[in-house]
């Protein structure tokens, strides 16, 4: 069976495609792999994937029809899609608001239109996230909330998503699963993420920029026990749901202390984080809390990894991968 994993190069795309490339799988990846964080961490998660023979990358925007098209193309036999890129990240919205409409709107109808082309493929995989609770004070968030009042551009991009991908399964009968991602961390992370931060930070001796003076809280969520969700929900269309269509949340279902996450990265290093503690940043939230019943119950999803495991974890590859001592 052949999968189409747009965002190969980026963090949650470089894991998917390894795991289905470990199992024997074709992938063909596709990434832009542009400079919204370091490319060269980007290339290196490349060049492990090409290391596979069943791996064939295209370095194409998602957004661009015509290179899509030329994908599609060449590779009729698709029969998966996992739709996974996109211009992440809430606070970088408030600066480059167009990024947005680009690669998570226009991309996302191209990806869709690419699904309906591609006759072969059965289920269409794609990225959501748990900003489209916005304003939401009931935790935790399910699946049934309403999520009428996004608090950045880019949950509401994300939300645009999952009702045009709701609309093609309406009127094409595209199956298609939209994944509400919580907080995702582990080896091969984004540097514009939290743990990554923290942990460059304090091994540079430089202070770390903590929001809402710390009172916050995250379903952090493993990036192992992520890819095993996304798999097995990859791996079961909808079929006699009408229209074919269906979102869930993944995550921890574990709503963890910001300064507990800290204090274990601290421990983690042997050394304690010079701390500026900050106001709440513009489209940020709280807390985040996923509930996984609907997942859980659906695909047997149950997520093993805390962060007393996984930030040990993570911290091990920060620190081979960059060659730095603690």
């Amino acid at each position: 069976m052949a999968y189409l994993v747009t965002g190969a190069a980026g963090f949650i795309g470089f894991h998917t495609c390894r795991r289905l490339l470990e199992r024997g799988q074709v992938v063909v990846g596709v990434d832009i792999v542009n400079d919204y964080y370091d490319p060269a961490l980007k290339e290196s998660r490349l060049a492990l994937l090409k290391a596979f023979p069943g791996f064939t990358f295209y370095r194409s925007d998602i957004a661009d029809r015509e290179a899509m098209d030329k994908v599609a193309t060449k590779h009729p036999a698709i029969r998966r899609i996992i739709h996974l890129a996109a211009q992440a990240g809430v606070r970088y919205s408030l600066t480059n608001p167009h990024a947005y409409t680009r690669s998570n709107v226009e991309g996302q109808l191209v990806m869709l239109e690419l699904a309906r082309r591609l006759k072969a493929c059965d289920h269409f995989v794609y990225a959501s996230s748990s900003s489209v609770y916005g304003s939401n004070s009931k935790l935790p968030f399910a699946v049934e909330d309403r999520v009428d009042h996004p608090i950045s551009l880019y949950a509401a991009t994300k939300k645009a998503g999952e009702l045009m991908a709701h609309c093609y399964s309406h009127l094409y009968q595209i199956p298609s699963t939209g994944l509400r991602f919580f907080t995702v961390y582990g080896p091969w992370g984004r540097p514009d993420m939290s743990a990554f931060l923290f942990v460059k930070a304090i091994l540079a001796g430089e202070p770390i920029h903590v929001f809402n003076q710390g009172d916050m809280s995250r379903d952090f969520t493993y990036i192992d026990d992520i890819v095993s969700g996304v798999l097995a929900v990859t791996d079961g269309p909808p079929k006699d749901d009408a229209p074919p269509y269906r979102v869930y949340n993944i995550g921890n279902h574990r709503s963890e202390p910001l300064m507990r996450f800290i204090a274990l990265i601290e421990q983690a290093l042997g050394r304690k984080a010079e701390i500026i503690f900050e106001p709440m940043q513009p489209g940020d939230v709280k807390e985040t809390f996923a509930d996984i019943s609907a997942i859980s119950g659906d695909f047997g999803f149950a997520p093993t990894t805390s962060i007393d495991v996984g930030l040990p974890h993570f911290i091990d590859w920060y620190c081979q991968y960059y060659q730095v001592d603690r």
